[in-house]
């Protein structure tokens, strides 16, 4: 769950701060969160995911590579449970899931615009605990 959330969040300060997509999957509104699914289908049963052998980092800019860790840098010392509950409380996966009863299945897809307006509005540097 963890590694879901630190991708969603690497995605959402990439299209701040870069002004472009880390990457082309959709995400989508599932019940514990944003997940990305090609993703999740790769480590699904894995709860302690430390080598990672698909894709290939060296394609990453260094723009990429500069968000990456400052996302990581505040949200990897997090705990998942922790993750879970931010998103839930911030308006892409909301809006992503209006409608939809707490706790189903959903793969409504959260748009990459709703993520730019969302973040956008935040200091990237705020603390919000």
């Amino acid at each position: 769950m963890k590694l879901q959330k630190l991708v969603y969040y690497s995605q959402a300060w990439s299209l701040v701060w870069d002004d472009r997509a880390l990457f082309h999957e959709p995400i989508q509104a599932w019940a514990n969160g944003p997940v990305v699914r090609e993703l999740y289908a790769r480590h699904r049963g894995q709860f302690d995911v430390r080598e990672w052998p698909y894709g290939d980092a060296t394609v990453l800019d260094e723009k990429a590579r500069e968000t990456i860790d400052a996302v990581l840098g505040y949200y990897a010392p997090r705990s998942a449970q922790w993750l879970s509950d931010l998103t839930h409380r911030e308006s892409p996966w909301r809006q992503a899931r209006q409608g939809v009863p707490d706790g189903e299945r959903s793969d409504r897809v959260i748009s990459l615009e709703s993520m730019m307006e969302y973040y956008s509005t935040l200091p990237a540097d705020e603390d919000r605990d």
